[in-house]
């Protein structure tokens, strides 16, 4: 058991540090190419940040581990709103955009549908996975046209972006990316093969494991940075990151993964896991809408919803 859970964690590991490298070496390049902190941050940031769930999605998929693929997403989109955002808020509360209101929470509710719809028949398909790609595409060109037209906002918070394009060599960039592509790849490997013992040794299924331990794993990227912004009351950390991180968890790592090789989906996941998705996904719309602003209350709303969910995993 010992052995299987340092497995889990060290795979953990490689994978957060994996993430923050591949981000950096990204960020670096596409600024050397000029791009905008705009395009940056909404386009190589973002997937970026998603890259774990990614190759954990398409480890698992290969590996004949669909549950843990499935479970990961799920998990970290309930994480997300319930664990993470909960305890964000509770630290100090969180001002939420008109944007994510009109925009973001929106997509983020068509992507829970539509994959809740592609799951019925217990398999998602290649096709669906290109759908769901296709729709975050045409939703980034929109958002990033929209707000070059309107200049609402800009993505100035790219840690030392310029550092990264002044002071660091293209080569320095290609070598953090590189870096960034193993401990990912790696830390997929060693993550997916400890679940799946601890899950054997536990007598839990790989549902459980990947909806818990895994999800909860790679969740941890997002909870350290916005639990860190609230204490230090930078209100700048914004409910739309967490948002864009669900939207992107279908879109990109279901949709991918899928293209890649269909996943399988269990029965339950549908009667039961997607649900409550979809239910805090849904909750979280009045909470943004009272005074533009997720207060303590709320958190502890969403504090108490995520632990009850987990209970009743188990």
């Amino acid at each position: 058991m010992i052995l299987e859970l340092g497995l889990v964690i060290i795979g953990l590991a490689a994978l957060i540090f994996g993430g923050d490298f591949l981000v950096r070496g990204a960020v670096g390049i596409a600024a050397k190419a000029k791009l905008s902190k705009l395009v940056i941050g909404m386009t190589v940031v973002s997937f970026g940040t998603s890259a774990p769930e990614l190759l954990v999605s398409l480890q698992s998929a290969f590996d004949g581990s669909p549950e843990i693929a499935i479970g990961n997403v799920v998990g970290s989109n309930i994480a997300n709103l319930g664990l993470v955002l909960g305890i964000t808020v509770l630290i100090f509360p969180m001002p939420v955009s008109r944007n994510t209101i009109k925009f973001d929470w929106p997509m983020m509710m068509l992507a829970s549908g539509l994959f809740y719809l592609f799951a019925w028949n217990l398999n998602l398909e290649r096709w669906e996975g290109i759908i769901l790609f296709t729709l975050l595409i045409i939703f980034l060109i929109f958002i990033i046209r929209k707000s070059r037209k309107s200049n609402e906002f800009e993505v100035d918070d790219i840690e030392n972006i310029d550092e990264l394009t002044k002071k660091v060599s293209t080569s320095k960039h290609l070598l953090f990316l590189g870096i960034g592509l193993v401990g990912l790849y790696f830390g997929a490997e060693w993550l997916i093969d400890g679940a799946k013992d601890l899950a054997a040794r536990a007598g839990l299924s790989k549902h459980v494991i990947g909806i818990t331990v895994v999800a909860f794993g790679t969740s941890v990227p997002e909870l350290v940075t916005s639990a860190v912004a609230a204490y230090k009351k930078e209100t700048d950390i914004s409910v739309g990151n967490l948002i864009g991180s669900n939207i992107f968890n279908i879109m990109i790592v279901l949709g991918i993964t899928s293209m890649v090789k269909p996943i399988g989906i269990e029965p339950n996941v549908i009667s039961w896991d997607i649900l409550w998705m979809i239910g805090i996904a849904l909750a979280l719309l009045p909470m943004m809408v009272f005074r533009n602003k997720i207060g303590r209350l709320s958190g502890i709303i969403l504090l108490v919803t995520y632990v009850t969910y987990i209970v009743t995993l188990f």
